[in-house]
């Protein structure tokens, strides 16, 4: 088995997503699981800053060699911020996952959200 890095401190989604509350903002992202069952990260579709997402929404679509997964919303929001470097450099995430944000938004309420310990027993 594969030991997948699942640092302390950040939220996690049964989804695989994760974020890191600041204040009103979250910084969102996709976990090292997430983008070792991809393999090699090849694109970025980012969404556009002021887009509205709901929880549980798709934020984004993340295409690797081996297949285009929807990476959703883990809280209701606006976006703020997209991280231009991930879409030119998608490789990035498969090096550093939890450095390579995609998104920060502006929390309006957060969804379901899992602790570091809770995640790690879900990809267990």
């Amino acid at each position: 088995m594969i030991m997948t890095e699942v640092p302390e401190g950040l939220n996690y989604t049964k989804t695989h997503e994760w974020y890191r509350k600041d204040g009103n903002t979250a910084t969102i992202g996709i976990t090292d699981y997430a983008q070792s069952q991809m393999t090699d990260i090849v694109y970025v579709d980012l969404p556009k800053v002021g887009d509205k997402k709901k929880a549980g929404d798709v934020l984004l679509t993340i295409e690797s060699v081996k297949s285009a997964e929807d990476v959703y919303s883990p809280i209701t929001g606006t976006v703020t911020a997209v991280n231009e470097e991930v879409a030119k450099h998608p490789e990035s995430i498969n090096k550093d996952p939890y450095g390579s944000w995609l998104v920060k938004m502006a929390i309006e309420s957060e969804g379901e959200h899992l602790s570091a310990s809770e995640y790690r027993k879900l990809i267990q």
